[in-house]
């Protein structure tokens, strides 16, 4: 956890979220302005600044974020339409919070990416 890490605070509780799932490895939670109708934003507990920081120790934490991602998606009922996952990396990438996170995008009038 880092103390100035907007994820990490909502991971602790100190800032509210929407959850929709949390288990000993991740949180996920509506996006607060979501760009679909549909949009979860999963996150390891463990704070990483973006996916390029993860690295082989990581292997499993990994892993678990994308199969709890395929589970969300499935409650979300996401799963007959389709739906899109985005990882944003770095300023030049989009991320805008220093901390990994993959969105769970679904719906027909999805907005992502812009432009």
């Amino acid at each position: 956890m880092s103390d100035d890490c907007l994820f990490c605070k909502i991971i602790a509780g100190d800032i509210p979220s929407d959850k929709v799932y949390a288990d000993d490895y991740v949180y996920a939670f509506r996006d607060i302005n979501p760009a679909a109708p549909h949009h979860v934003l999963i996150i390891p507990k463990k704070h990483m600044a973006n996916v390029s920081d993860a690295d082989d120790p990581d292997e499993a934490l990994m892993g678990k974020l994308l199969l709890k991602a395929n589970l969300i998606a499935k409650q979300e009922g996401l799963c007959a339409g389709g739906f899109r996952y985005v990882i944003n990396t770095g300023i030049d990438g989009g991320q805008t919070v220093g901390h990994l996170h993959l969105h769970i995008l679904g719906g027909r009038t999805m907005r992502w990416p812009p432009g």
